[in-house]
């Protein structure tokens, strides 16, 4: 892990006190942490609870993996968190061409570094009923393909438990366990050579999906839904909070890209 002598002391402060905090709400149980790749990577969790990127980002760096996540870029101009997520070389996003190359440029140098970049291919926390992966956002496959960086599906399941999603408190009795499964990463061959388009990208991200959920399923030993909830298809906002029948509230997690939003 090549980060720089700030970032990395940046990172041992919040880890600390990330994994105190964690370490006392749940127990946890981590499997195919041996199918990290050696250089970096796109990490694609599925996207349940508001505590995910702790539990990711916790799993990651004690396996000596620096998480990245793509955020807001008007989050850096926030003071403290801005100089708390410059320092920890997060990846700032903005919505003008630019800004998207700027952000491409840091990705790939974050995983020459051996960094994991984080993305919720879902956008946001997942609105399927039964908390399986619903249908997911090109970001991740995008970067991916551009950059040619390896994306390494995982999934996790029992956070939830500590933390329902959208909940305002927390549940830590009886004791909980949160696991996380990490996949072999998605083999996106198939689309090396052809066009950027919505078609290629709309199929690799199935395909990372299809990972996704099958990660899940054998986490859960449950059979997944036939068909992947689509939020369009029942009058739902892609992104932001939702109430359990389906209408918006204000509040914003993630973007359409998995960005990770106030």
């Amino acid at each position: 892990m090549k980060e720089s002598a700030k970032s990395a002391a940046t990172f041992v402060v919040i880890a600390a006190i990330t994994r105190t905090l964690l370490n006392g709400m749940m127990n946890r149980k981590w499997e195919g942490t041996e199918r990290l790749p050696a250089g970096g990577f796109i990490a694609t969790p599925n996207h349940c609870t508001e505590i995910d990127p702790l539990v990711v980002g916790h799993m990651l760096y004690n396996q000596k993996r620096a998480p990245h996540f793509l955020a807001k870029g008007g989050l850096f101009k926030v003071p403290v968190l801005g100089w708390i997520l410059n320092a920890t070389k997060q990846i700032p996003v903005e919505r003008s061409t630019a800004g998207a190359n700027r952000a491409l440029l840091l990705a790939q140098e974050i995983v020459e570094e051996g960094g994991a970049i984080i993305i919720y291919p879902e956008g946001t926390l997942t609105r399927d009923p039964g908390l399986w992966p619903m249908k997911g956002h090109t970001g991740a496959a995008r970067l991916a393909l551009e950059a040619g960086i390896p994306v390494v599906p995982m999934a996790h399941w029992g956070a939830h438990e500590v933390f329902p999603r959208y909940a305002k408190r927390f549940n830590l009795f009886p004791r909980k366990t949160s696991r996380i499964l990490i996949g072999e990463p998605v083999d996106l061959s198939e689309f090396a050579d052809r066009a950027l388009d919505k078609t290629t990208l709309t199929e690799a991200t199935d395909k990372i999906m299809d990972a996704i959920t099958g990660l899940l399923a054998e986490l859960r030993q449950e059979e997944p839904p036939a068909e992947r909830w689509d939020p369009s298809k029942h009058n739902q906002s892609k992104h932001g909070r939702f109430v359990e029948r389906g209408q918006d509230a204000p509040t914003q997690n993630t973007s359409d890209d998995g960005i990770v939003e106030p």
